[in-house]
């Protein structure tokens, strides 16, 4: 078998997962562990569930589902606003979800009275990433009473996500927003505000430093679990593994080449223009997996002095001249995954996944 492998080692997801729950958990916050990272693999689910976590969530509703059959009893968050046309599933397997548009919010409630159901959701509220969610008080002021006149939801939670689509970072000011919001909304309207979801792993770090603002009482975590990282803010969190997951992949070329391809350059096969360092001619590694497998980008050679250079569909390549001659022709490389390359390598069919 000459297919890249992606192995996981549970014992370092439980154990990061005991220590961010136990952070959480002492500042009252609810840690609800994100796991479309993984496609909800129930390994991983359980891993998660021996470090103590309790809750869970998930951007697809397939994961859900599956993850549901797999561990009954779980609870599950939907972190993406649903379609129309998912209301259905949406009530009847996610015990709550996130949601931003009315019309969405209604076909949902319809579900759930046809189900017998009262479906509880978590308006978000964009504080400026520009993804989604409702964004001003006045555009709040507008979905308020509707979703008011829908009999077949609870308004439980607001929620807000930075660091996705704008890169901005969460501070004390926009996550505070949250906290007015919520004040603004029992006020005038008299919601009963339980849950403030105020972020991602990219929040932990005004938990660390106690500036998380009070009343923020959830975070939907799954990088800083699974990774120890937290991409966003540039930083490895303390104490944490950081090589949970491992890519493997096989050199199938090794030869020395220039570090910038000759002749007229146009754009490559994904259609993007990528600039050609000038490092000289190098030793270079074409491994046996690609673009369709795995984010090259969210690679780290595990090797000392090997570095990542690109990849095409179907090959990775790697500028192995610094490590000493220790690469030949069929040995695997090995990869540390950030986020990125494990969401793709577990959606991909050509990875073979070894959990340990």
């Amino acid at each position: 078998m000459y297919a890249p492998i992606l192995e996981i080692d549970t014992r370092k997801v439980t154990e990061n997962a005991r220590r961010l729950r136990a952070l959480c958990e002492e500042r009252g916050v609810e840690l609800a562990f994100v796991t479309k990272g993984f496609s909800a693999r129930p390994e991983v689910i359980r891993a998660a569930m021996a470090g103590g976590i309790t809750s869970f969530a998930d951007s697809r509703m397939k994961n859900i589902i599956a993850a549901k059959q797999a561990i009954p009893g779980l609870k599950y968050l939907l972190i993406r606003i649903p379609a129309i046309l998912e209301a259905e599933e949406v009530v009847r397997w996610a015990d709550w979800s996130l949601q931003s548009q009315i019309e969405t919010i209604r076909a949902v409630s319809q579900a759930a009275l046809r189900q017998g159901k009262v479906h509880p959701i978590i308006l978000m509220i964009d504080v400026g990433d520009l993804r989604e969610g409702v964004f001003g008080k006045e555009q709040l002021d507008e979905i308020a009473p509707q979703i008011k006149a829908c009999p077949g939801v609870e308004l439980v939670g607001l929620g807000t996500n930075v660091g996705c689509y704008g890169s901005v970072l969460p501070s004390v000011e926009n996550t505070q927003i949250l906290v007015e919001l919520r004040d603004y909304l029992e006020e005038r309207y008299g919601f009963r505000i339980t849950t403030l979801s105020g972020g991602s792993s990219c929040t932990l770090k005004l938990l660390e430093e106690g500036r998380l603002p009070a009343g923020i009482n959830q975070l939907r975590v799954g990088e800083a679990v699974l990774f120890g990282e937290d991409t966003t803010g540039s930083r490895f969190l303390p104490g944490c593994h950081y090589d949970a997951f491992r890519f493997k992949a096989q050199v199938v070329e090794l030869r020395r080449k220039p570090s910038v391809p000759i002749g007229e350059h146009g754009r490559d096969g994904k259609g993007d223009t990528p600039e050609y360092p000038d490092r000289g001619v190098r030793l270079r590694a074409i491994c046996a997996a690609g673009k369709q497998d795995v984010a090259w980008a969210a690679l780290t050679p595990v090797l000392p002095g090997a570095l990542m250079i690109g990849a095409s569909s179907d090959h990775l390549i790697v500028d192995v001249e610094d490590c000493g001659g220790q690469v030949k022709v069929g040995d695997w490389l090995e990869f540390r995954c950030g986020y990125m390359a494990v969401l793709d390598a577990t959606t991909s069919s050509y990875v073979e996944i070894v959990i340990r």
